[in-house]
């Protein structure tokens, strides 16, 4: 059974359409990345599905439950983390996830060892009983994922996770992300603006703009839709020999050193180099996760109004979710 489906989901607010008609479908176990400029529709489609925002057409099943008809079953099945801090910075590690597991109902003879579960998955089992506000970035982003997984929802939705912290701090929540999905098979749905965090993480990745999808696979496959990567050769290069290899596919020379395009240099690179000449110096530019999101998205990357739209609807189901 796929873990989220959806049917033509749209939500329009006045003369803005943040989400324009989006049809997909995530299996189970699968990390599914979001790629897209602000307001581009990434969180208002998560808000919806995680019933925080209603539709104004189409559905979605999230756990095979139904978005519109059955909302509280699809709030149990589900764990949040969203792009505004919203851990109590007056309490404990461990009295924020008690507070939360009381709110979802969990059993109390299980809440106790599921904290401890839960800080030791993150790693903050020796701050169990420091004040929140004592925390830096990345302890309370990793705090804010214990407590999304407290009552071990089937689909944690991360909505910029690693937004504003610190290159250690990053790396540190990408790997209880991978653990999570390891011990788990937790299925993620993540949104993000760092290119490096998607291709490390993802499964699949869509990139969304003015509410619609544009593009939807694996990293790998969206990168070799893109093009080839680039080798920048200095020295003596036997052209014509290079331009005979059948997986070069142009070269050009640049100020003093040849720019030539290939594919798949990590298996085609040494073929290159022995193709003859006298080299100098070599330098590999593969193609990324940004390459993809510039040919697919182009000059149609805009911060317009959807941006407003997207930023009432976060500080809502920023709201909504610290009252729950």
């Amino acid at each position: 059974m796929a873990a989220i489906k959806t049917d033509n989901l749209v939500k329009r607010y006045a003369e803005v359409t943040a989400v324009a008609g989006v049809s997909l479908e995530i299996p189970e176990g699968e990390v599914f990345g979001l790629l897209g400029p602000n307001g581009a529709g990434k969180t208002t489609l998560i808000s919806m599905l995680s019933t925080l925002v209603h539709p104004t057409s189409g559905t979605a099943l999230v756990a095979g439950r139904d978005i519109n008809k059955e909302p509280l079953a699809v709030r149990r099945n589900i764990g949040i983390v969203f792009q505004e801090p919203s851990v109590d910075d007056l309490l404990t590690a461990r009295e924020n996830l008690y507070l939360h597991s009381m709110l979802y109902g969990m059993p109390r003879r299980e809440i106790g060892p599921k904290i401890d579960q839960m800080l030791a998955l993150v790693k903050l089992s020796d701050r169990a009983e420091s004040l929140v506000k004592t925390f830096s970035g990345g302890m309370r982003r990793r705090l804010e994922i214990a407590r999304g997984l407290i009552h071990s929802p089937k689909i944690l939705f991360l909505d910029e996770p690693t937004l504003g912290l610190d290159p250690a701090s990053r790396k540190a929540v990408w790997t209880h992300i991978r653990e999570l999905k390891e011990a788990h098979n937790t299925t993620i749905i993540l949104t993000t603006h760092y290119m490096e965090e998607a291709d490390s993480l993802a499964d699949r990745i869509a990139i969304i703009n003015r509410g619609k999808i544009i593009e939807l696979d694996t990293p790998e496959a969206l990168k070799r839709k893109v093009g080839q990567d680039l080798v920048f050769i200095k020295g003596e290069l036997d052209e014509a020999a290079v331009r005979a290899l059948p997986f070069v596919k142009s070269v050009e020379k640049e100020n003093s050193r040849f720019k030539i395009s290939i594919e798949d240099s990590g298996a085609n690179l040494q073929a290159l180099l022995n193709a003859g000449g006298k080299i100098d110096e070599v330098e590999v530019r593969r193609v990324t996760l940004d390459d993809v999101f510039l040919k697919f998205a182009g000059q149609q990357i805009t911060d317009d109004a959807d941006e407003k739209a997207e930023g009432i609807f976060e500080r809502i189901a920023v709201n909504h979710s610290t009252r729950r």
